[in-house]
């Protein structure tokens, strides 16, 4: 993990790729989202889908899966413990995220790639050894269609503490 001051706001990481297949899309619907339209393919046939489609969640949750994994497997880069001693950062939590968008449904056989751009930076008075880092994730089917995307944002420590003024 690095340091919030080496974070790049355009970096963008690609995440990997998923196929969601009709007995996961189930699988899932079956414990998190038992709506018609995940479970039965008769049912989801009569809504407004047209056919059996995943949860939103389950597209949410194969992101999580992948980013996690992206963290895991990235090159270890030595990282310089702060200059007070502290040790190099190991990434932070969440405070939420915003603009979750749905946009397509996703069928059985469609495999979603996923990436994670960062687009903004923002320094936090009240926890100046904290800053936030915003980013743009998506997931975009196998036509080029983007089909889900939010905003992420973790909390990041910093190496210096915030003084003021721009990053």
């Amino acid at each position: 993990m690095a340091w919030f001051e080496d974070i790049e706001t355009g970096t963008v990481s690609e995440l990997g790729s998923y196929t969601f297949t009709k007995e996961a899309i189930i699988a899932f619907a079956e414990k998190y989202d038992p709506q018609p339209f995940h479970l039965d393919e008769e049912a989801a046939a009569k809504t407004h889908f047209g056919g059996l489609v995943a949860s939103g969640w389950h597209t949410a949750a194969i992101w999580m899966k992948l980013m996690i994994a992206a963290r895991q497997n990235a090159p270890k880069e030595a990282v310089e413990p702060a200059p007070d001693g502290r040790p190099a950062p190991k990434g932070g939590p969440s405070p939420g995220f915003l603009d979750m968008k749905w946009l397509k449904p996703v069928r059985p056989g469609d495999k979603l790639t996923y990436r994670s751009t960062v687009i903004e930076k923002i320094d936090l008075k009240s926890r100046p050894l904290l800053g936030i880092v915003r980013a743009r994730n998506e997931g975009i089917n196998q036509d080029g269609e983007l089909v889900f995307s939010f905003i992420g944002q973790g909390l990041i420590e910093r190496r210096e503490p915030y003084q003021g003024g721009n990053t």
